[in-house]
């Protein structure tokens, strides 16, 4: 069930350089005259072509399409048409004012079908499922619609439903059902629908792993967004985690970029850096090579404490008491030791 293009691929290969020493062993023998052994070579070359074309690496490939019931998911209601594909440029076709939300968190397919109650043909629910690069993105274009008032469910890594949709996340596939010819639909109809999609789906291993890190008591629950560029708007702060966070009723926001290596963690800080002095105020700069920390006035977010420690960013904004800063940032980096340690 799980998507195996890694291995399709290195099985792909592997076949091309079999065939091709093949080949040259042929042209080798046919100098030879051995016409009887070419023959039997090239019989078994037509044995491990057609093996490739059933190898199970096709067979375990998930087909998006598959991901939709192809007639009915409950009494009443069944499929309207053939389940439609789209790729990455044929997105803006079925949703040209978000499409661009999605290309960040590497969109791979989308397969969308809708579903007609029977007792009412003007009703319908509209369910898209989306494949993305990972199980971090996917819960990164979730993380873009849930709110702290959502009514939560129980279904993929996570899920809410409200009078008018459904949404959640599962592996690398982020799911959206919305009704269709009403403003609302019962919760029990979403939830049946969403569950014979969760089935079809590879089961995964719940939320990223990366999420793991921003587990620190402040944390304000559910409120985790991964932001593929562009952190707080600065195309510097590529990519990372965001959070609320609320400490003694100071509400502050926390983040970390994880970067590939300390070399590039530092050129990110120094370009933060460099920012803050062209248009920033009140800069405390400390620290060494290997974790420098940088207090200041951000016109864009107020009160900020960033430090980079190895290949990490960690950082606090829209901060009033630095001390209380201080003590996320350190507890963040516990966290960020404690899971480098496993």
């Amino acid at each position: 069930m799980h998507d195996n293009s890694h291995a399709r691929s290195s099985f792909l290969c592997c076949l091309n350089i079999l065939l091709n020493a093949t080949c040259c062993y042929c042209t080798w023998i046919s100098t030879r005259r051995q016409s009887g052994i070419i023959k039997t070579i090239m019989t078994f070359i037509f044995f491990i072509f057609m093996m490739a074309l059933s190898n199970p690496v096709h067979a375990a490939d998930l087909s998006i399409k598959d991901v939709l019931l192809g007639k009915s998911f409950a009494k009443d209601w069944v499929i309207e048409e053939k389940v439609k594909l789209y790729d990455k440029d044929t997105l803006f076709d079925h949703i040209d004012g978000e499409a661009e939300l999605y290309f960040p968190y590497g969109f791979d397919a989308l397969a969308t079908a809708s579903y007609v109650n029977k007792q009412n043909p003007d009703l319908s629910i509209v369910a898209d499922v989306y494949r993305m690069a990972s199980v971090l993105d996917a819960f990164g274009i979730y993380s873009n619609y849930r709110k702290a008032n959502n009514l939560w469910v129980t279904i993929g890594a996570e899920g809410f439903v409200s009078p008018s949709q459904l949404m959640f996340y599962q592996d690398r596939y982020f799911v959206r059902l919305q009704v269709a010819g009403a403003t609302s639909l019962e919760k029990d109809i979403f939830l049946a629908c969403a569950r014979a999609i969760s089935g079809n789906i590879p089961a995964g291993s719940g939320q990223p792993k990366e999420l793991e890190v921003m587990k620190i008591p402040a944390l304000v629950p559910k409120s985790e967004r991964y932001l593929a560029q562009s952190l707080l708007g600065y195309v510097f702060f590529r990519r990372g985690i965001i959070a609320d966070a609320i400490v003694k009723d100071e509400k502050m926001q926390i983040f970390v970029i994880h970067e590939d290596t300390q070399a590039a963690a530092r050129k990110t800080f120094d370009q933060y850096h460099s920012y803050l002095q062209a248009e920033g105020q009140g800069i405390q700069m400390t620290g060494n090579p290997a974790c420098m920390q940088v207090i200041a006035v951000d016109p864009l977010y107020g009160g900020v404490l960033v430090e980079q420690s190895g290949r990490y960013i960690i950082g606090a904004v829209r901060i009033k008491n630095t001390s209380i800063a201080k003590q996320l940032i350190d507890e963040l980096h516990r966290r960020i030791s404690a899971d480098a340690g496993r």
